[in-house]
């Protein structure tokens, strides 16, 4: 199928599932309202948003744990009203459940909201969940998360898997977590409406950056039909009508993180603080997660703290997407499916990601070297298919490349 075709093709397919989920029936019964706009509260300097049903007021600007900053940084955060981290057992060896824990025991267990996630990786099973909660617990050192979630869902299987679901109910029984939640950084378009669909998760953690945008200016020309391809805003509008909490991760992905970027600078205001900015003025999302590595990171993103993106800041933010669009992997996966040789093209691009966005080098290359023979760089037969299948016409073949000339 032609990559015109098939974007429309994908569109039409997705949003077809999408109704289906709205609507009821062949009565076209509207099940849930959108409800009112999430609640935001200003106290001391912060603005907290409600995280859907869990009813937790959180931070609009939080911590992501991979990595947690150094003690000094990550004290002045908590201080300055950040309250809620997301972490992960696989996050710096546990050291960073480690750093949550110290918080934990310096500011009192009420202060502070955790969401800590376990993997389904290799020979996974019910005990195995059971022992990388308890195991997070431990390092955590608390009898309970406030959220636990699957880290990295990318099918929606996964979700109402008997041994995910019996292991939940068992830890939930034991008191051992609050809310159920997931991560997404692969195939968003199929993960998400299968968690709200199904029921049974309170909140997701989805990649959402200013590369969604939806509308452009005339006079700033980014790619065809952007988001009418990736439908990420409509995700997050879709998890909203079931009040399902919605958290931004990958907020500051492209250009790499704070990188010198003065000629997308407004005024005063950095590109990155500009991308918060946009994230934050959706409603519907109720925290970004960023990395606040230094004091002046910190400074640099608590100063967005309830205020508005500008048009100016806006309209640079444009000219942002429209150079470096291009290179940005959305992970929605269609290149997977249309690949040949099964490369897993996400996960790797992924990691070039940390690399150069993150500097995360060690971490991509251990990453990368994990893959099979198979799925690397090497085994790309360079037909093609999947620039075609790319609904956001990424130059796939040369960042795979690219990959593993700096990662192999």
């Amino acid at each position: 199928m032609p990559g015109a075709d098939r974007r429309v093709f994908m569109k039409k397919a997705f949003w077809g599932t999408l109704s289906a989920t709205y609507w009821g029936g062949a009565a076209g019964r509207l099940i849930s309202p959108v409800p009112a706009r999430p609640k935001r509260i200003l106290r001391n300097g912060m603005v907290y948003r409600r995280l859907g049903r869990t009813g937790l007021e959180i931070s609009e600007v939080s911590l992501g744990g991979s990595p947690l900053p150094d003690w000094g940084v990550l004290m002045q955060a908590v201080e300055r009203g950040v309250n809620y981290i997301d972490t992960s057992h696989s996050y710096q060896n546990g050291n960073s459940e480690r750093a949550v824990g110290r918080l934990f025991k310096q500011f009192g267990r009420d202060k502070l909201y955790v969401h800590t996630r376990f993997h389904l990786r290799g020979s996974w099973n019910e005990q195995s969940i059971i022992r990388s909660v308890e195991g997070s617990l431990r390092r955590l050192a608390t009898d309970y998360v406030d959220i636990l979630g699957i880290h990295g869902a990318s099918d929606p299987a996964q979700l109402t898997d008997e041994r995910v679901l019996s292991a939940f109910e068992k830890l939930r029984r034991e008191g051992k977590y609050r809310f159920r939640g997931l991560t997404c950084h692969a195939n968003q378009l199929e993960v998400i409406p299968a968690a709200v669909e199904c029921g049974l998760f309170d909140m997701v953690t989805m990649a959402y950056n200013v590369f969604d945008i939806q509308d452009t200016e005339a006079e700033i020309e980014t790619y065809d039909d952007y988001l009418g391809a990736s439908g990420i805003r409509r995700l997050i509008s879709l998890a909203h009508s079931k009040d399902i909490g919605v958290v931004a991760m990958k907020t500051l992905k492209v250009g790499g993180r704070r990188q010198n970027l003065t000629k997308f600078t407004t005024g005063d205001t950095t590109v990155f603080q500009a991308m918060l900015k946009w994230v934050l003025a959706n409603p519907q999302v109720s925290a970004a997660i960023v990395e606040m590595l230094t004091f002046s990171q910190l400074e640099e993103d608590l100063a967005v703290i309830g205020q508005t993106l500008s048009p100016s800041e806006r309209h640079t933010l444009y000219r942002f997407v429209a150079e470096k669009g291009r290179n940005y992997c959305h992970m929605c996966s269609a290149c997977r499916t249309q690949c040949p040789a099964g490369l897993p093209i996400p996960d790797i691009l992924r990691f070039l990601a940390y690399s150069e966005g993150y500097h995360k080098t060690l971490y991509a290359k251990t990453a990368y070297a994990g893959l099979k023979d198979s799925e690397k760089a090497p085994a790309c037969r360079d037909c093609g298919k999947c620039e075609s299948a790319c609904p956001y016409r990424v130059s796939v073949r040369t960042q795979i490349k690219r990959a593993h000339a700096l990662l192999g």
